[in-house]
């Protein structure tokens, strides 16, 4: 089994990351190949799809080396969109959640668009580029590049409903954005074969969310698991037993069976702490008093759940002249933790949830300072998982479904790929003094 590799490569915001694991969900090779993000004005936000999603996937397999490669798979952010031309090439910029664009009033026979945008994306490009021969997102875009086909997982399409009415795109919705069904992807299951990579290379699966993908081999499986995303973008899940309408949050099944999952995405993650840090100079080296950090209300492009309102802006409360790089850099890190203890305390009061701990994945694992602010805010041991790039490894599961190496039922088995890297434990001293600066952040949000 151990031998047995597979690939799994994730799209993200400012990188494509590839990882090659064996049948044990051993790291065998991994690769990174940066992208920009663009933002143009301050409610776009876009990739050059050529690079990112076009190119990117291609180099970052190559960087892996020479491998006896199984199947590989391809996760990425949802929702994104462009427009492409009949060889696969892209002809727009690459949309991705929360441009603007996806604000365009679309509302398909009286159904709401519940797609994040996605309906957004496909009018706006279908007048920007009207000869385009189709509009694909970013795992399709990924798909042909590596196998000559846009193909898109029916986890990903689920969330341009009601574009996508879980069995089919909706020919006459499409018709209402001025488009044809057939200039969107084909549609497979996500984990299954849609083709080979290069004609005759490794099995390719269909793909995957970035953030399902992670969740697969995480191992926050139980109630009482908070599953925290440290991302470009901040994403938590609350483990609880049942299901319960919790305000301005999302509420799902988890792919473990019987479980639920309270939360759903935030703007305060990586794109919020990086921009903070870069504000300011490097920290200094003295040791920050718990009692004397500013307080950040993280949206300097608004914020998605449990606010949902793109007009939000970043402020700063509390400044004073004892203040320096350091404590704003400190109070950035808290502003990212008050969020995660919003939804868990959400998640308390309305699903009956017992918070045990929280599972971080993400880049943002590797960042201490804002692994320990999780810690010290939520007041609970952060599991930090060994495997950083978490959609990467989860994609490298879902490529063994389509390599014939799992059952095709085996999707939530990659839990046994989960494992612990370290475990960081909250300070007294920062719990007592961070909770009075998270009710002023209430009052900021």
């Amino acid at each position: 089994m151990g031998t047995e590799v597979t690939v799994g490569i994730d799209i993200g915001t400012s990188s494509v990351k590839a990882i090659a694991a064996d049948g044990d969900g051993n790291v065998v090779a991994r690769a990174r190949v940066p992208h920009a993000v663009v933002v143009p004005a301050p409610e776009r936000f876009e990739h050059d799809a050529t690079a990112a999603w076009h190119d990117g996937p291609r180099r970052a397999l190559a960087e892996l080396g020479d491998l006896d490669v199984r199947g590989v798979s391809v996760a990425a952010m949802v929702p994104s969109l462009t427009a492409v031309d009949e060889r696969g090439a892209p002809l727009a910029p690459g949309l991705l959640y929360g441009d603007e664009r996806g604000r365009t009033g679309v509302v398909a026979q009286g159904a709401d668009d519940a797609s994040g945008g996605f309906l957004g994306y496909v009018r706006w490009l279908r007048e920007a580029v009207p000869d385009a021969h189709g509009f694909w997102p970013a795992q399709s875009v990924a798909n042909h590049a590596l196998a000559g086909e846009a193909v898109l997982d029916t986890t990903t399409a689920s969330l341009a409903h009601p574009l996508f009415d879980f069995v089919q795109w909706n020919a006459e919705i499409a018709a209402e954005l001025g488009i044809d069904a057939a200039q969107l992807p084909r549609l497979v299951p996500t984990g299954w074969e849609a083709g080979r990579v290069d004609g005759d290379g490794p099995a390719l699966a269909s793909g995957c969310i970035d953030a399902m993908a992670e969740q697969l081999v995480a191992g926050a499986d139980r109630a009482g698991d908070v599953l925290v995303l440290l991302g470009t973008t901040l994403i938590v899940w609350v483990v609880a037993h049942e299901g319960a309408d919790v305000p301005g949050y999302v509420t799902i099944p988890h792919t473990a069976s019987g479980n639920w999952l309270v939360g759903g995405p935030s703007n305060a993650g990586g794109l919020f702490r990086d921009w903070a840090t870069r504000l300011f100079t490097s920290p200094s080296e003295r040791v920050l008093d718990p009692g004397a950090v500013p307080v950040w209300a993280p949206y300097p492009r608004g914020e998605r759940v449990p606010l949902n309102d793109h007009t939000r802006r970043a402020s700063l409360r509390g400044l004073d002249l004892t203040h320096d790089a350091a404590a704003l850099v400190r109070a950035a890190d808290e502003a990212s933790a008050f969020v995660v203890k919003r939804a868990v305390d959400a998640a308390v009061a309305r699903a009956g949830v017992h918070p045990q701990r929280v599972v971080a994945s993400g880049g943002g694992t590797r960042v201490d300072d804002w692994v320990q602010a999780i810690a010290d805010v939520t007041d609970l041991p952060v599991d930090c998982v060994a495997v950083p790039e978490g959609g990467a490894l989860g994609s490298a599961w879902l490529a063994r479904i389509a390599a014939g190496l799992e059952e095709p039922t085996a999707m939530t088995e990659g839990r046994r790929w989960a494992r612990v890297g370290r475990r960081v434990e909250p300070r007294a001293a920062w719990t007592a003094a961070s909770a009075a600066r998270y009710e002023e952040f209430l009052t900021l949000s």
